[in-house]
C-alpha cells in the first residue's frame, strides 16, 4: 500500500476513494479501523472512515492516531487526512488537533491544508473559502446544525484550533505551476508555519498541488486536492501503473430505496425533485422519534405498504428555522442521534423485505445506516456526480451503497443515481 487515507465521516471517505480510483489508484475503504491484517496485494491506497468531525477534539485525535498505526503497521507510505471541502469544524477543532497529531505521529514538520473542490464549487482565495462562488460565512454552511461555519478565511479558523502556525501558499505561487508551490511549501516549513493553507480555483492548480506534494508524508484535505496524486506518485516512480476505474456497477438483484437524514439545501433541494417527480415520501420528525410516536416498526410497516416498484423517500430534511426549533428542543446533537438511529434500525430490517439497493444522504446518516448493516469494506464504482460513487460491499450483506454528503450532489441526483446500476 502508498497510500494510507484518514477520513472524519464516511461520505467523505468515499469521496476520497472515488478520487483516487478516478485517477487510477486500486483503493478500498474500510469502515472503521480494520480489525487485524487485510489482504492489500492488489490495493495502492486504503481509505478509513471514522465518525470524528463532531467528536470532542480528544476522541478524533485518538480515532486518528489508532487509524494511522493501522495504516502505518500496514506498510503505507504516506498518509492523507481527509476533512470535507467546506472545512466542517468549531474552534475548538477538529481539523487542527488532528492534523498536529498526524505530524507528530510521523515525526515531520509541516503539511499543506487545501480544501478546495472546484467540480463541487468549493474554491480557496487568499486563505478564504467560497462555496458556490459565496464566501464560506455567507454561504448556507453558516447555518450548518452542528458545525456552522462563520469565518471564510481559513487561516483564522486553523488558528483557532491548534498551537502550530499558520502559513498560506497564494494564487501567485499556485498559478505559477508545482516547482513554485514546493518551494512556498519550503518556504513556509522553514518560517516554522506547520500548517500551510494553500489556495486553489480549478483542477489544474490542483493536480499542481498533487505533483509538488508527491514527497510530503502527510497530506490534508479535502479530497479535490488528491487528483494530482496517483500521476504524481506514478511519475515518481512509486507506481508501476495506473488503473482505470469501472464505469458500471452489477448491483444484486433487489429493491431500491432512499434514506435522508441530511437537512442541508443541496439534500432538501434533492427530496422536493424526488417528490415532484412521484418518490413516496415519508418524513420523519425528531420531535415525534423521541416522543415514540415515530418507530423503526412504524417506518417499516410504511415501506411494506407501498407498490414493490415504487422507489421510497423516507426523509429527515427540514427548512433551518424548524431544525433550529428542535434543536432547541431536544439539544444540538440529540436532534441529529435520533433520526440517524432510527434511520440505521429501518436500514437494518431492509434486507428482509428484498432491498440491496441503498441511496443514503448525509454523513452522520450514512456512517449510521453502514454500521447497522454491518459492512465493513467497499469497493468504490461509478461516479454518480461530483464526490458520490456507488459502491459494493466487500463482505457482509450484498448491498449497494450511494453514500452521499449532505451537501453534494446536482438537483436530480436521488432520480439519476439508479440508471448507473446493471
Amino acid at each position: 500500500m502508498l497510500l494510507g487515507c484518514i477520513a472524519d465521516d464516511l461520505t467523505g471517505a468515499t469521496d476520497l476513494a472515488l478520487m483516487l480510483s478516478r485517477e487510477g489508484m486500486r483503493t478500498v475503504q474500510c469502515n472503521g479501523v480494520p480489525m487485524g491484517r487485510l489482504d492489500l496485494e492488489d490495493v495502492d491506497a486504503v481509505v478509513i472512515a471514522l465518525k470524528s468531525r463532531s467528536n470532542p477534539a480528544s476522541e478524533a485525535v485518538a480515532q486518528s492516531l489508532a487509524a494511522a498505526d493501522w495504516l502505518l503497521a500496514h506498510d503505507a507510505k504516506r498518509l492523507f487526512f481527509k476533512y470535507c471541502s467546506t472545512f466542517d469544524s468549531t474552534n475548538e477543532g477538529n481539523i487542527g488537533p488532528v492534523s498536529e497529531a498526524l505530524l507528530d505521529r510521523l515525526g515531520e514538520n509541516f503539511t499543506l491544508a487545501c480544501p478546495a473542490f472546484p467540480a463541487a464549487g468549493r474554491s480557496i482565495y487568499m486563505g478564504n473559502l467560497f462555496v458556490n462562488g459565496v464566501p464560506l460565512a455567507e454561504s448556507p454552511m453558516r447555518h450548518h446544525p452542528l458545525n456552522p461555519m462563520r469565518d471564510s478565511d481559513l487561516r483564522r479558523v486553523l488558528a483557532r484550533q491548534t498551537q502550530c502556525e499558520i502559513g498560506h501558499v497564494a494564487y501567485a505561487d499556485v498559478e505559477a505551476g508545482s516547482a513554485a508551490i514546493r518551494a512556498a511549501f519550503a518556504r513556509e516549513a522553514a518560517a516554522n508555519r506547520r500548517i500551510a493553507i494553500v489556495d486553489a480555483l480549478n483542477d489544474a492548480h490542483l493536480r499542481a498541488i498533487g505533483a509538488a506534494a508527491v514527497d510530503a508524508k502527510l497530506i490534508t484535505g479535502g479530497s479535490g486536492v488528491a487528483i494530482g496524486l496517483p500521476a504524481a506518485y506514478l511519475a515518481a516512480g512509486l507506481m508501476t501503473g495506473l488503473t482505470p476505474p469501472p464505469k458500471t456497477i452489477s448491483a444484486p438483484a433487489g429493491r431500491q430505496i432512499v434514506l435522508a437524514g441530511s437537512c442541508s439545501t443541496a439534500t432538501r433541494g434533492q427530496v422536493a425533485a424526488a417528490l415532484a417527480a412521484g418518490f413516496p415520501g415519508l418524513r420523519i420528525d425528531p420531535l415525534e422519534i423521541a416522543s415514540g410516536h415515530v418507530n423503526a416498526a412504524s417506518v417499516l410497516d410504511w415501506i411494506k405498504a407501498q407498490k414493490p416498484t415504487a422507489i421510497p423517500l423516507i426523509y429527515s430534511s427540514d427548512d433551518p428555522e424548524n431544525v433550529v426549533a428542535v434543536q432547541k428542543k431536544l439539544g444540538r446533537e440529540a436532534a441529529g442521534h435520533v433520526v440517524e438511529q432510527l434511520l440505521a434500525q429501518v436500514a437494518r430490517g431492509l434486507g428482509g423485505l428484498g432491498f440491496s439497493k441503498i441511496l443514503v444522504a448525509g454523513g452522520e446518516t450514512s456512517g449510521a445506516v453502514v454500521e447497522a448493516l454491518g459492512i465493513k469494506v467497499l469497493s468504490i464504482g461509478p461516479e454518480i456526480d461530483p464526490g458520490v460513487p456507488w459502491t459494493l460491499s466487500r463482505a457482509g450483506p450484498q448491498m449497494a451503497l450511494a453514500l452521499k454528503s449532505g451537501n453534494f450532489g446536482t438537483p436530480d441526483f436521488f432520480l439519476k443515481a439508479w440508471s448507473m446500476l446493471q
